[in-house]
């Protein structure tokens, strides 16, 4: 399972030209579920998400989470972070979850993240979504729950 994590002032997603959700100052994440993701991949990315330091502190370091300044996360289903690219110029998506599975690991890792006290907000599954944001920093991290289960 991967997520991308942007830190940001302001997020909101579109479909079809109607606003779906917008939050404030916060982290978009974007989340790609892939073929043998587990339960564990799932628990271990919602720590990690919840608990990522890298909101500046009073004397501007990294020292906060999106729990520590009560900040919101707008979760948006990517099954394009599951490409393999080394083949040629057009990605494969083999690797990507089947769609049902896919939303049900999406829609439970959005619950979860929740659960941990965060206003969590999520795009529409499979709709082609117009997603904007206020990139703050930036600041973009990508993690991916098999290489952070190796150490």
């Amino acid at each position: 399972m991967k997520a991308l994590i942007q830190r940001v002032g302001s997020c909101d997603v579109k479909v079809e030209g109607r606003e779906v959700a917008s939050t404030g100052k916060g982290l978009l994440v974007l989340l790609g579920v892939e073929k043998g993701d587990t339960g564990e991949d799932l628990d271990m990315l919602v720590r990690k998400v919840a608990n990522l330091r890298i909101f500046e502190d009073a004397e501007g370091k990294m020292n906060l989470s999106i729990i520590d300044i009560a900040g919101e996360a707008m979760v948006v289903s990517q099954f394009t972070l599951a490409a393999d690219t080394r083949k040629g110029n057009r990605p494969s998506f083999a690797n990507a979850e089947e769609p049902e599975r896919a939303q049900a690991t999406y829609l439970e890792f959005a619950k979860k993240l929740g659960n941990t006290g965060i206003k969590v907000l999520t795009g529409e599954f499979a709709a082609h979504m117009e997603v904007s944001l206020v990139n703050d920093g930036p600041v973009t991290i990508m993690l991916d729950s098999r290489k952070e289960a190796r150490g």
